[in-house]
């Protein structure tokens, strides 16, 4: 069955932005010229996926308006004779069709993809963290289609970490199939180098059968009282196969202060607009900060 829909969950309080977040929804962050989830609901249509739910809670209205259509600024834009910005803005309101879905406790990732049961249905589905930025040469999401297509089983993206990575991110176990492919044998969050199965990390890309709706009821929280979708795919990969894959390209982890910064620094040095200048500033800044 092929993948037809998208799920980014974007529920969450954003407290590493804190006071930034305070007020609007850290996926409204700007990286450059875009908010964060446009880069996640971008990846989605690149890949071919037009259905696409996202995962809110109170306090995210500005996710809904910036995907909506806003009259009053086309309108605005059209008398003016603005007709890039015009193009742009009308552009956002055709992406995909939009279904947001309310999670109205924070219970963690796996209870926000819980959520879009009703929407999924009985099909495979991807789901994307609006904290990654991916910047590939195929839609980093595309490249776990692929390998669903073939395996017709669940499959996670991966990346190499190292001992930092091994305290940020759930590890796994891996039995090499290929280069870049991997069937997971364990799966765990956060074990630290002294029990890091490997040194291969789960980031936010996942592609999953239905099945997993199963498994993430299954799954008691942690002592945070969250459910983690890391537990739930340990619990689904004793019962079919899980697949992960080094994707090809390079990730950008915006959830963080510092990643956010990498993010658009080298974003903004690919945008041909007004990249000159801006490398120019920088040489000067680095120049500065070396007398």
């Amino acid at each position: 069955m092929e993948i037809r829909k998208a799920v980014i969950p974007s529920a969450g309080y954003g407290t590493r932005f804190l006071p930034a977040t305070k007020a609007q929804p850290k996926e409204m962050l700007v990286v450059v010229d875009k908010p964060l989830i446009q880069y996640s609901v971008e990846e989605a249509v690149q890949a071919g996926l037009r259905k696409i739910g996202i995962i809110v809670s109170r306090r995210k209205e500005a996710i809904l308006d910036h995907f909506d259509s806003n009259p009053e600024l086309e309108h605005f834009l059209e008398e003016k004779g603005k007709v890039d910005l015009l193009e742009e803005v009308k552009r956002l309101s055709q992406l995909a069709d939009f279904c947001y879905i309310r999670q109205r406790q924070a219970l963690g990732l796996g209870h926000a993809i819980l959520m879009s049961e009703d929407f999924i249905g009985q099909e495979p589905f991807a789901a994307l963290l609006p904290d990654d930025i991916f910047d590939c040469p195929v839609p980093c999401i595309q490249q776990l289609m692929e390998v669903f297509r073939e395996k017709k089983a669940a499959v996670i993206v991966l990346q190499r970490v190292g001992e930092e990575g091994m305290d940020k991110y759930g590890i796994i176990k891996p039995r090499p199939i290929s280069d870049r492919l991997f069937q997971v044998e364990a799966l765990e969050e956060k074990p630290g180098r002294e029990k890091a199965y490997s040194d291969l990390a789960v980031l936010g890309r996942y592609v999953f059968t239905p099945e997993i709706f199963k498994f993430i009821k299954e799954t008691p929280p942690d002592k945070r009282g969250e459910i983690q979708i890391t537990d739930a795919i340990q619990r689904l990969l004793k019962e079919q196969p899980v697949y992960g894959l080094l994707f090809e390209g390079k990730r950008y982890d915006a959830g963080d202060k510092l990643g956010f910064l990498q993010a658009t620094i080298e974003l903004a040095l690919k945008n041909q607009a007004f990249q000159p200048e801006f490398l120019g500033f920088l040489k000067d800044v680095v120049n500065k900060e070396g007398k």
